[in-house]
Protein backbone atom coordinates (compact mmCIF):
# COMPACT_ATOMS: atom_id res chain seq x y z
CA UNK A 1 0.00 0.00 0.00
CA UNK A 2 2.62 2.67 1.01
CA UNK A 3 6.57 3.02 -0.93
CA UNK A 4 8.70 0.51 -0.03
CA UNK A 5 11.13 3.39 2.22
CA UNK A 6 8.09 4.21 4.17
CA UNK A 7 7.14 0.39 5.19
CA UNK A 8 10.74 0.49 6.07
CA UNK A 9 10.63 3.21 8.16
CA UNK A 10 7.49 2.00 9.82
CA UNK A 11 8.67 -1.39 10.54
CA UNK A 12 11.88 0.40 12.18
CA UNK A 13 9.20 2.31 14.18
CA UNK A 14 7.29 -0.78 15.52
CA UNK A 15 10.41 -2.62 16.23
CA UNK A 16 12.52 0.60 18.28
CA UNK A 17 9.39 0.67 20.18
CA UNK A 18 8.37 -2.98 20.78
CA UNK A 19 11.95 -2.96 21.85
CA UNK A 20 11.86 -0.35 24.43
CA UNK A 21 8.64 -1.00 25.69
CA UNK A 22 7.01 2.37 24.29
CA UNK A 23 3.84 2.86 22.65
CA UNK A 24 3.15 5.53 20.16
CA UNK A 25 0.12 8.37 19.51
CA UNK A 26 -0.15 10.21 16.39
CA UNK A 27 -2.02 13.51 15.95
CA UNK A 28 -2.74 14.03 12.10
CA UNK A 29 -4.11 16.91 10.13
CA UNK A 30 -2.43 17.26 6.85
CA UNK A 31 -2.14 13.57 6.51
CA UNK A 32 -5.60 12.57 7.57
CA UNK A 33 -4.10 9.47 9.52
CA UNK A 34 -1.39 7.80 6.61
CA UNK A 35 0.86 8.19 9.63
CA UNK A 36 -0.88 5.59 11.82
CA UNK A 37 -2.33 3.71 8.68
CA UNK A 38 1.66 3.00 7.89
CA UNK A 39 2.37 1.90 11.26
CA UNK A 40 -1.19 -0.41 11.90
CA UNK A 41 0.62 -1.94 8.03
CA UNK A 42 3.33 -3.76 9.73
CA UNK A 43 2.21 -6.97 11.63
CA UNK A 44 2.29 -6.61 15.32
CA UNK A 45 1.79 -2.63 15.13
CA UNK A 46 -0.32 -4.09 17.81
CA UNK A 47 1.81 -3.65 20.58
CA UNK A 48 3.22 -0.39 20.19
CA UNK A 49 0.30 2.08 18.25
CA UNK A 50 -1.80 3.21 21.12
CA UNK A 51 -4.06 5.29 18.97
CA UNK A 52 -4.05 8.06 16.41
CA UNK A 53 -5.76 11.59 16.32
CA UNK A 54 -6.85 13.03 13.12
CA UNK A 55 -7.70 16.24 13.97
CA UNK A 56 -7.97 17.67 10.57
CA UNK A 57 -10.35 20.72 11.65
CA UNK A 58 -9.37 23.65 14.10
CA UNK A 59 -12.32 22.30 16.73
CA UNK A 60 -10.91 19.17 16.17
CA UNK A 61 -7.41 20.28 17.51
CA UNK A 62 -8.92 22.00 20.35
CA UNK A 63 -11.66 19.04 21.04
CA UNK A 64 -9.54 16.09 21.25
CA UNK A 65 -5.94 17.54 21.84
CA UNK A 66 -6.58 20.60 24.33
CA UNK A 67 -4.48 22.73 21.82
CA UNK A 68 -5.95 26.07 22.82
CA UNK A 69 -8.06 28.16 20.12
CA UNK A 70 -6.61 31.28 21.37
CA UNK A 71 -3.35 29.78 19.76
CA UNK A 72 -4.38 28.03 16.65
CA UNK A 73 -6.37 32.41 16.08
CA UNK A 74 -2.55 33.71 17.01
CA UNK A 75 -0.02 31.53 15.11
CA UNK A 76 -2.75 29.63 12.60
CA UNK A 77 -3.05 25.77 12.52
CA UNK A 78 -0.36 25.53 10.16
CA UNK A 79 2.82 26.37 12.53
CA UNK A 80 5.35 25.24 15.19
CA UNK A 81 3.39 26.18 18.69
CA UNK A 82 0.44 24.50 17.02
CA UNK A 83 2.05 21.07 16.30
CA UNK A 84 3.91 21.25 19.36
CA UNK A 85 0.61 21.56 20.86
CA UNK A 86 -0.73 18.69 19.34
CA UNK A 87 2.10 16.60 19.99
CA UNK A 88 1.95 17.25 23.71
CA UNK A 89 -1.70 16.55 23.78
CA UNK A 90 -1.59 13.48 22.11
CA UNK A 91 0.59 12.66 25.04
CA UNK A 92 -1.49 13.44 27.98
CA UNK A 93 -4.77 12.02 26.27
CA UNK A 94 -3.35 9.24 25.86
CA UNK A 95 -1.23 6.44 27.68
CA UNK A 96 1.58 6.62 24.99
CA UNK A 97 4.93 7.42 25.69
CA UNK A 98 5.67 9.08 22.07
CA UNK A 99 3.74 10.97 20.30
CA UNK A 100 4.20 12.52 16.56
CA UNK A 101 2.22 15.50 15.07
CA UNK A 102 1.41 16.68 11.71
CA UNK A 103 -0.08 19.78 10.31
CA UNK A 104 0.68 21.41 6.97
CA UNK A 105 -1.36 22.46 3.67
CA UNK A 106 -0.72 19.51 1.05
CA UNK A 107 -2.43 21.63 -1.57
CA UNK A 108 -3.00 22.19 -4.15
CA UNK A 109 -5.08 25.70 -2.87
CA UNK A 110 -5.14 26.63 0.76
CA UNK A 111 -1.74 28.71 0.56
CA UNK A 112 -0.28 32.34 1.54
CA UNK A 113 2.59 33.73 1.04
CA UNK A 114 3.44 33.62 4.22
CA UNK A 115 1.80 29.61 4.38
CA UNK A 116 2.61 28.36 0.92
CA UNK A 117 1.45 25.12 -0.43
CA UNK A 118 3.98 22.04 1.02
CA UNK A 119 4.61 23.91 4.07
CA UNK A 120 3.95 21.12 6.88
CA UNK A 121 5.38 21.74 10.91
CA UNK A 122 6.27 18.31 12.58
CA UNK A 123 6.53 18.04 16.42
CA UNK A 124 7.34 15.04 17.87
CA UNK A 125 7.59 14.08 22.02
CA UNK A 126 9.11 11.30 24.32
CA UNK A 127 11.40 11.01 27.45
CA UNK A 128 13.78 12.60 25.41
CA UNK A 129 11.71 15.63 25.16
CA UNK A 130 9.84 17.58 22.52
CA UNK A 131 11.11 18.83 18.92
CA UNK A 132 9.61 20.82 15.82
CA UNK A 133 10.89 20.61 12.38
CA UNK A 134 9.22 22.64 9.70
CA UNK A 135 10.01 21.62 6.02
CA UNK A 136 8.40 23.28 2.45
CA UNK A 137 8.48 20.80 0.29
CA UNK A 138 7.04 23.03 -2.39
CA UNK A 139 3.88 22.38 -4.29
CA UNK A 140 5.23 19.09 -5.54
CA UNK A 141 1.49 18.20 -5.32
CA UNK A 142 -0.87 16.54 -2.57
CA UNK A 143 0.04 13.32 -2.77
CA UNK A 144 3.83 13.73 -2.67
CA UNK A 145 3.23 16.19 0.14
CA UNK A 146 1.50 14.05 2.17
CA UNK A 147 3.79 10.90 1.83
CA UNK A 148 7.00 12.98 2.48
CA UNK A 149 5.60 14.18 5.45
CA UNK A 150 4.93 10.51 6.86
CA UNK A 151 8.65 10.37 6.23
CA UNK A 152 9.40 12.94 8.17
CA UNK A 153 6.73 11.77 11.25
CA UNK A 154 7.86 8.55 11.32
CA UNK A 155 11.72 9.95 11.42
CA UNK A 156 10.86 11.70 14.29
CA UNK A 157 9.68 8.63 15.99
CA UNK A 158 12.43 7.27 15.49
CA UNK A 159 14.72 10.23 17.03
CA UNK A 160 12.10 10.48 20.11
CA UNK A 161 11.88 7.16 20.96
CA UNK A 162 15.61 6.71 21.06
CA UNK A 163 16.74 4.59 17.74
Amino acid sequence: MFPDDIETLARAVIEAAAARGMMVAAAESCTGGLVCGALTGIAGSSTVVERGFVTYSNAAKADLLGVPMALIERHGAVSEPVARAMAEGALARSPAQVSVAVTGIAGPGGGSPDKPVGLVHFAAAGPAGLIHAGRRFGDIGREAVRLDSVRVALDLLLDRIGA
